[in-house]
């Protein structure tokens, strides 16, 4: 494969996550330096790091100190400030950024691509759309951007996936050319990689978890135990198959046992920064907006929000009831029920009775 046919890539974003998975798709091009172009630009929103620009501090210590620090980033991963320049020449686009901010990006970076570009995005969360549906982010970013764009989605907390801690993740795509080359992009001996065609699920798994993790968050704040935890976890798991049913239809159960899905939403119930700000809105008694600001660094808490996004939804479609956990979770989120009200409102309801027809 000559220079002109090797694949560029991007990284569009440079928090924990985007950093984390820089350094692996840094190293990986440069493993498979015959199928991709070696230097990857990282797009760094630029802030001031004890007086310096932090896109210098990336590109001279090799290392995002804000975000991810204590890990090395190969050094032919590149931090760039200008996001129509970090991108200009890419033919797959890693889109790793908060979900507030895709709409405002893709604007910005309209026609300012190349027209055979792909994405692959790793953002974990839905945009409220029209305030009655939510909308997937990659259904956003091939809309706005006119382009093809898939999905990765699993339980890979960044600072495990950094320290290189074997963890698995599933990438949804159904392009079958396409699936084998964004596999070698990420895959490696530490970070498997599974390749599935359900692409809707597999984003919708990566959103719907951070809500059952801020019940999590409440059932650790409240001292409630693991049973308590671990029937929070089925009862959420089974929330988040039907609302893909409901919603989306046509998704395979099997779908739900890859990384994206059971090992994504435990790992998050356990590990997440979602569970954590919860169980200290329990104990401190302080606001979710107040914790995220004093706790998270500048990243950007997703449960809550995605709560919303989801709460709107249902209420469109008069389907709150249905999803008991869900809509606890954002009512307790508004301080609207307390914390402690959150098993009263799951503990006896049909919607998590199996009904006789499923168990036959």
């Amino acid at each position: 494969m000559s220079a002109k046919d090797k694949l560029s890539v991007c990284v569009v974003g440079s928090g924990n996550w985007g950093s984390a998975i820089a350094k692996i798709v840094g190293a990986n091009v440069m493993k498979h330096n015959n199928k991709f172009n070696t230097r990857v630009p990282m797009y760094v929103y630029e802030e001031i790091i004890n007086n310096q620009k932090l896109t210098s501090i990336i590109n001279e210590l090799h290392e995002n100190i804000k975000y991810l620090p204590g890990h090395k980033l190969p050094e032919n991963v590149v931090a760039v400030a200008d996001v129509v320049e970090a991108a200009k020449d890419a033919d797959i686009l890693i889109f790793v950024l908060p979900h507030q901010f895709i709409r405002t990006l893709c604007a910005t970076l309209l026609g300012q691509i190349k027209p055979t570009a792909v994405g692959l995005s790793l953002i974990k969360g839905f945009d409220q759309g029209d305030g009655t549906n939510v909308e997937l982010i990659s259904k956003i970013i091939e809309k706005n951007l006119r382009i093809q764009c898939h999905v990765l989605m699993g339980a890979n907390l960044a600072n495990e996936v950094a320290e290189e801690k074997f963890c698995e993740t599933t990438i949804g795509c159904k392009d079958k050319r396409l699936g084998p080359i964004l596999k070698d992009l990420v895959q490696t001996s530490y970070f498997r990689v599974v390749v599935v065609e359900d692409t809707e699920a597999v984003e919708v798994c990566g959103a719907l978890k951070n809500v059952v993790a801020c019940a999590a968050g409440f059932v650790d704040g409240l001292g409630l135990g693991d049973n308590t935890k671990a029937a929070v976890i089925r009862l959420g798991l089974m929330e988040m198959i039907k609302f893909v049913d409901t919603f989306f239809g046509g998704a395979k159960l099997s779908t739900f046992f890859e990384s994206c899905g059971v090992a994504d939403l435990i790992t998050t119930c356990y590990g997440g920064r979602n569970r954590r700000i919860c169980e200290q809105f329990v104990k401190s008694g302080k606001s979710i907006r107040q914790l995220e600001e004093e706790l998270l660094s500048g990243q950007k808490l997703q449960g809550p929000a995605t709560a919303d996004e989801v709460h709107a939804m249902l209420k469109a479609r008069n389907a709150l009831e249905k999803f008991p956990l869900f809509t606890a979770v954002q009512r307790i989120c508004h301080e609207e029920i307390r914390p402690a009200d959150l098993i009263d409102q799951i503990r006896i309801h049909p919607e998590h009775e199996a009904k006789d027809e499923e168990k036959k």
